[in-house]
């Protein structure tokens, strides 16, 4: 483990609900206490940390005397504002006792869908991070609405190593990495100790979802693995039972799961593309033009055969095969009424259908990101 992560120097550590808290949902302040003196020491081997935390339900039914989740979107965003409050104060405590600024950021899916909004949130974090600074990132709990929710923090903070092109990423977690079956319920479950390819099988190995604090299990932390892998990070899902752990992880190596990062990484703005923007419509190509953006050409008229939804120039939408299933992202050069009018000619005819032509692509390879 040691051996690949050589020459890290940004690191994302995500701590879930269930290394935070105890059993009864209040604050594991001790354990807070570890991992905080943990990031410090990381701080003080050379490397940049970004913090993504969970934990504000949790520590809001503890400090409201809850023994159960809230059930309805108003109960839970109350809770959140309740305990993002107790969570943020710790940390600025406890860092501020070991000579660290930190800076917050709560972010919704918004944030990431908006290119604008993306590259402020990616200056600030990056600007934090060069004086120093630890930014704290949560997902804004207290305001968001289901539509417009990350989900869980597995999958912002693979959103995250992606906004600050993050080395590594590392995922505490109540489990000590990847099994080939559920440990806590399955004694001949094997560890695996490290991944290379995030294949179907691996998929498979993930189990349900997680404590009756958190939202996330297994199965979305093999998902921010795959995300994050893609943008050229190294994740390690590892116990956050013992944070201070981590460390030993970039000198002689630990206990835990490493997925490799993949060696071909795909560019800042087709990441973005591919997990934060969000889609206006779709079009869907026949066999042809899928053969050739999966070979590296851009998307033509002569290969629509649908358009649906209404977008804009501009805007970013998906690309469908003939089961209507997602295959690529990308920003359309023409309007959904433009791509009705021009779909199935030729490049050469879009002038005389339209009366006018911005591009003889309807979406530029260089503007595309294939998903499948």
């Amino acid at each position: 483990m040691q051996t690949l992560l050589k020459g890290t120097k940004r690191i994302v550590i995500k701590v879930g609900t269930s290394t935070l808290t105890t059993k009864q949902g209040l604050l594991d302040t001790p354990k807070i206490i570890r991992l905080v003196q943990t990031i410090s020491g990381l701080k003080a081997d050379g490397f940049e940390v970004a913090l993504v935390t969970s934990g504000a339900i949790g520590a809001g039914m503890g400090v409201m005397g809850l023994e159960q989740r809230p059930k309805t979107l108003s109960q839970k965003q109350a809770v959140a504002a309740v305990g993002q409050v107790a969570l943020t104060h710790l940390y600025q405590q406890l860092f501020s006792y070991q000579h660290h600024v930190t800076g917050q950021l709560l972010l919704t899916k918004a944030d990431f869908a908006d290119r604008t909004r993306y590259l402020n949130a990616r200056n600030v974090c990056l600007t934090l991070l060069s004086q120093g600074i630890i930014p704290i990132i949560n997902e804004n709990d207290a305001v968001v609405a289901d539509e417009i929710k990350v989900g869980d923090n597995d999958t912002l903070s693979a959103l995250v190593s992606g906004l600050v092109d993050a080395d590594v990423l590392i995922i505490l977690s109540d489990i000590a990495g990847l099994y080939t079956a559920n440990p806590h319920r399955d004694k001949t479950a094997i560890f695996i100790p490290k991944v290379t390819e995030i294949t179907a099988e691996i998929h498979a190995m993930a189990g349900g979802e997680g404590s009756i604090f958190g939202t996330g299990g297994m199965k979305t932390k093999i998902t921010a693995a795959e995300m994050a892998t893609k943008k050229g990070a190294h994740v390690i899902i590892a116990s956050g039972e013992h944070p201070e752990a981590i460390r030993s992880f970039f000198t002689i190596g630990g206990r835990a799961t490493i997925f490799c990062k993949q060696e071909k990484k795909i560019a800042p703005r087709k990441y973005w593309l591919a997990y934060g923007a969000k889609t206006d419509g779709n079009i869907q190509l026949d066999g042809g033009a899928i053969a050739a953006i999966k070979s590296g050409k851009s998307i033509l008229p002569a290969g629509v055969i649908a358009c649906k939804g209404s977008f804009v120039r501009g805007s970013v939408i998906e690309i469908i095969d003939s089961d209507e299933v997602s295959i690529a992202k990308g920003i359309s050069h023409y309007s959904s009424t433009e791509i009705a009018a021009i779909k199935g000619a030729q490049s050469r005819e879009i002038e005389g259908i339209l009366g006018y032509r911005y591009d003889d692509e309807i979406i530029h390879y260089d503007n595309l990101i294939i998903l499948k």
